[in-house]
C-alpha cells in the first residue's frame, strides 16, 4: 500500500505520484491520466475508458460481421 499527500498547486489541490508509480504506469510529466470511479473506490488509469469501451463495442461488431467484412476487403 502506498499512502499520498495532497498538496496546495496553485488554486487547486493534487497528488505527486513517486517515480517508481509514473514508471510502472509508463507516464512522465504532460501525460494525461483517467480517474474513474469503482465500486471499490477510485482507479488511476492512463487508459481513456472511453476508447477501452469503444474498441469493445469495434471487436463485438468485427466478430459477428467478419463475413461482410472480408467480402468488402475484396
Amino acid at each position: 500500500m502506498l499512502t499520498l499527500r495532497l498538496v496546495s498547486i496553485g488554486n487547486s489541490v493534487g497528488i505527486i505520484l513517486p517515480k517508481e508509480t509514473l514508471s510502472k504506469m509508463n507516464v512522465e510529466k504532460g501525460d494525461t491520466v483517467y480517474l474513474t470511479e469503482t465500486p471499490d473506490g477510485y482507479k488511476i488509469t492512463p487508459y481513456d475508458p472511453d476508447f477501452e469501451r469503444q474498441m469493445q463495442i469495434a471487436e463485438a461488431v468485427m466478430k459477428e460481421e467478419r463475413n461482410v467484412l472480408r467480402e468488402l476487403a475484396k
